[in-house]
């Protein structure tokens, strides 16, 4: 079921970036280059520098939507402020595995795995989950991010 959406999204994608501007290996680097920078700003000695690293794969006037929990991020600002503040829980171990990629129309669809371990702040307690997720990217002309949609395992 989840790659014919995979396959719809990517043909609906295709025909709404009618100008491609980037080929499949260039997308296919850009997307890993967003999964590393994902990677990087949550693990225990995650610095400000990491979080850095990941907004600058954001075009300002990016749109980052959590589809399963209906919230949006729109603001660098608020984004980078957020990411900071879950800095003051403990990540025990993190790792992210692309399981698939489809890309084209200068968008990528990303099948990933997180596995997590750690305590969030507003916790008493270590929690420990892996989960698959679908991350669609859209990429504009400089190769920046414009449009992230999780859809959360």
């Amino acid at each position: 079921m989840q790659k014919i959406i995979l396959v719809f999204l990517t043909i609906f994608s295709m025909t709404a970036h009618a100008k491609n501007i980037f080929n499949a290996e260039q997308l296919e680097e850009l997307a890993q280059n967003f999964v590393q920078a994902i990677d990087a700003r949550q693990q225990p000695k995650t610095t400000i520098a990491d979080i850095d690293n990941y907004l600058s794969l954001l075009a300002d006037d990016f749109i980052d939507e959590h589809i399963k929990f209906k919230f949006t991020y729109t603001d660098k600002v608020k984004l980078k402020e957020d990411m900071i503040a879950k800095m003051a829980g403990e990540i025990i171990y993190s790792s992210i595995k692309i399981d698939e990629m489809i890309v084209g129309g200068n968008a990528a669809f990303i099948k990933m795995t997180e596995t997590i371990k750690g305590k969030p702040a507003h916790l008493d307690k270590v929690i420990e989950y892996s989960v698959t997720n679908v991350v669609t990217l859209e990429f504009n002309d400089k190769g920046l991010i414009t449009h992230i949609r999780r859809h959360h395992g």
